[in-house]
């Protein structure tokens, strides 16, 4: 068996390839994380590194490690802060979401028919644009997220409702004031840049990179960009701002998500009554 902080200490290694850093790094001396890889090697049969007096290089089995062992102490602390939180006086589920990404008006209903279920927990909300990212390292139990704009991979998934998509942009814009526009027509504009698997817009753009909802919107505002983002966002929008559908951009789709090794009560109760609450909801809107 692999020891935790051996494995800190080699992706520490791994990463800078220089032992003397990683030690600063790790706030230890450098021949006690020396004799800690040594030992992580011997314990796993195979060389990690290739160590010479002038570079230190990964081996195979060291690019493995240092891919998948990033995962396995990512894995580990998630399911210490889930088990931390499960474990609380008073134990909570924590749903991650971007401001206004419900679907229009979804959550209400969530968390009304949630409050019915025999095994509910009281409800905390966590907002903002990394709400996949909460989810993997353990800060939420589940989340509400747009596929595929935000990236699900590993992830446990149901989807709940799909919604066109519109383009936003300042009242003075070109566009501003179309019955629909097309995704050519867009075709010169700057469009919001952001890391994977956070924050709103069409794909990755040359624009800025996107950290909330007020700076986007203030963005587009300014005439520095303009963004496509789910039709829901329209009722989030300033007075100083458009939106148009685009015909031909492809639908995106709410879902609810939640960690794949999950066999919390709560959390399955949680995802039955929003499955349920997406399908009445929908109906509702077909009426």
């Amino acid at each position: 068996m692999v020891e935790t902080r051996e494995l800190t200490y080699f992706l520490a290694v791994a990463r800078e390839l220089h032992f003397g850093r990683a030690a600063e790094k790790l706030g230890i001396a450098q021949p006690p994380l020396s004799r800690a890889i040594g030992r992580l090697e011997r314990r796993l049969g195979v060389p990690l590194l290739e160590r010479t007096s002038r570079r230190v290089a990964l081996t195979p089995a060291g690019e493995t490690l240092l891919a998948e062992g990033g995962a396995a102490l990512e894995a580990v602390a998630a399911a210490v802060r889930r088990t931390r939180r499960a474990g609380a006086d008073e134990p909570r589920l924590v749903l991650a979401m971007k401001p206004g990404g419900d679907g229009g008006g979804l959550l209400p209903r969530i968390l009304a028919a949630y409050e019915r279920e025999p095994q509910a927990l009281p409800v905390e909300m966590l907002f903002g644009y990394g709400a996949a990212d909460a989810l993997r390292d353990g800060r939420a139990d589940a989340a509400l997220l747009y596929a595929p704009r935000q990236d699900v991979t590993g992830l446990a998934t149901e989807e709940l409702m799909q919604e066109r998509q519109v383009v936003v942009v300042p009242k003075g814009h070109r566009l501003a004031g179309r019955a629909e526009v097309s995704m050519a027509d867009l075709d010169g504009e700057v469009l919001p840049r952001r890391p994977p698997g956070a924050g709103p817009g069409a794909g990755p753009g040359d624009g800025p990179v996107i950290g909330d909802g007020g700076q986007l919107m203030q963005l587009i505002a300014l005439g520095r960009m303009v963004a496509v983002l789910p039709e829901s966002m329209r009722g989030l929008l300033r007075d100083d701002l458009a939106a148009m559908p685009v015909r031909d951009a492809a639908p995106t789709t709410l879902v609810l998500a939640w960690s794949e090794a999950s066999r919390s009560r709560a959390l399955a109760a949680f995802v039955r009554a929003t499955t349920a609450a997406a399908a009445a909801f929908t109906a509702s809107h077909l009426r």
